[in-house]
């Protein structure tokens, strides 16, 4: 889209949007980190991480005291961001699986009303499992498919030195991934801003993510504690410096008014560190249905309209982002496909706190459901079913199914009716013709596929490739 028809697309929608009316249009800019634990921040009082980037922006902002990734890994939760849908209704049933081409993501929505778009780091909607390799430009499921005409991008998790992929195009990079694709989306920012065009931007880092790789710098102030937890620490200190950099970009390019910036992580933190600390206290961990397993950090800084500082106990998640970001932007209707199950946020974002949520938050993944309804928690697990009151038993120690059975009752009849609408969406029903595209490729790891095999030898030496793929190399020469 030429950029005059993006100013006259955005004209048209400063018009029709009561929060753009008279107004610089909104800017839009998404940040997940991936496996970062709700208690990974300093102003959850880590005992050891400071995290001073995102603490200011909690201070400038709002912090939610319950915010929930879609899902208990990583890539259901970003089909969930994309789409307001539960993961399970896209084909996303767990980390790996692509993201059908059929649904309709924000990316898309926000590209055809006249917002230059891009992603940078971690996409993994394409089917390709394994460490992040950079994506080829025939990918089908490459980030264009879904909106965004720019991309620095890689399949997976990345660590320090990645091979990125621009537009399929592959450029090594030196230092820590945080701050490559950091830097990467602020000079993309400061070109939007100088064109005087609005910007959709997405950062998925692969941060605090395994392996842990941190400079000698970030780790040393954890020199006292194990050497995977020190570097698990010293990821997340420069991750918060790259925080720094982009709310510091955004002033210079003079947008940071008129930017909306919404932090996540996109599930729980990893289970192998303290959990007081990881989690914040919180049952589970990632993977796991438990609080700790989908509540994590959330934090949105919008200076034209969030009051500084405010804490909100809403439960809110990332389904809500796609039609928060609809509202704010006037989108037509028809940019979502029906039924979503996020809500728009907005009316809180201006200071409106609802007394409760209307719709439940409902999560389906590998098998296990549970239904937030405000301050209740249903569970099925195994075949199980566990109920638990969030607000007086936030580490959902005391399972309530037996002592309220009405509320039992109710919340099983609830999750029970949500569970047949994914069914039918995950047949297909939501879709015009009412059937899944039968050519959707498989869930793989990115070495098994031959449009890869040219690369596979080269690649062998570079140190996150070279166990798994020297494996797969002399297991094919047998």
């Amino acid at each position: 889209m030429k950029p005059i028809s993006r100013v006259i697309l955005l004209c048209l929608l400063f018009v029709a949007s009561p929060v753009l009316a008279d107004k610089s249009p909104t800017n839009f800019v998404l940040v997940m980190s991936d496996d970062q634990g709700w208690g990974q921040v300093g102003y959850m009082d880590h005992p050891h991480l400071e995290t001073p980037h995102l603490d200011a922006m909690a201070a400038n902002g709002l912090r939610f005291h319950r915010f929930y990734a879609g899902a208990s890994n990583c890539s259901p939760s970003r089909a969930t961001v994309l789409t307001g849908r539960s993961n399970d209704r896209t084909g996303v049933y767990n980390h790996g699986f692509p993201l059908r081409l059929q649904e309709k993501t924000v990316a898309q929505a926000l590209l055809d009303a006249g917002y230059a778009t891009a992603h940078f780091g971690k996409w993994h909607l394409n089917g390709l499992r394994g460490p992040g390799a950079p994506i080829l430009a025939e990918d089908s499921h490459h980030p264009v498919a879904f909106g965004f005409e720019h991309w620095v991008s890689v399949t997976n998790f990345f660590d320090r030195n990645p091979l990125l992929s621009r537009l399929g195009e592959f450029e090594e990079h030196e230092g820590d991934s945080s701050e490559i694709v950091v830097d990467e989306a602020v000079r993309f920012i400061a070109d939007q801003a100088a064109r005087g065009e609005a910007f959709f931007v997405v950062v998925w880092y692969g941060t605090p993510h395994d392996p842990m790789v941190a400079s000698p710098e970030d780790r040393a102030p954890f020199s006292g504690l194990p050497d995977d937890y020190a570097n698990q620490l010293g990821e997340l200190v420069a991750m918060d410096r790259s925080i720094g950099a982009l709310r510091a970009g955004l002033r210079a390019a003079g947008v940071a008014n008129d930017t909306l910036v919404w932090f996540c992580s996109d599930n729980g933190g990893l289970g192998k560190y303290p959990a007081r600390e990881t989690m914040g206290g919180l049952r589970g961990a990632k993977n796991t249905m438990y609080e700790g397993g989908l509540r994590v950090p959330g934090l949105i800084e919008w200076p034209a309209v969030v009051e500084a500082g405010r804490v909100s106990g809403f439960p809110a998640g990332t389904v809500d982002i796609f039609p928060t970001l609809a509202e704010i932007a006037a989108l037509p209707d028809d940019t979502r496909i029906q039924p979503q199950d996020g809500i728009s946020l907005l009316p809180l974002l201006e200071g409106k706190e609802p007394e409760k949520r209307d719709k439940p938050l409902a999560f389906r993944h590998d098998g296990r459901g549970v239904l937030i309804d405000n301050a209740h928690k249903f569970l099925v697990l195994n075949g199980k079913t566990e109920l638990y009151d969030l607000e007086a038993d936030q580490s959902e120690s005391r399972n309530l199914s037996r002592e309220r059975p009405e509320l039992h009752a109710r919340m099983k009849k609830a999750w029970d009716a949500w569970n047949a609408s994914v069914d039918a969406s995950d047949a297909g029903k939501d879709y015009p013709g009412g059937t899944v595209d039968p050519d959707q490729p498989g869930r793989r790891f990115w070495w098994e596929d031959s449009a890869y095999a040219d690369y596979l030898e080269e690649w062998s030496g570079r140190p996150e490739f070279k166990s798994r793929l020297r494996k797969f190399l002399d297991q094919n020469e047998r």
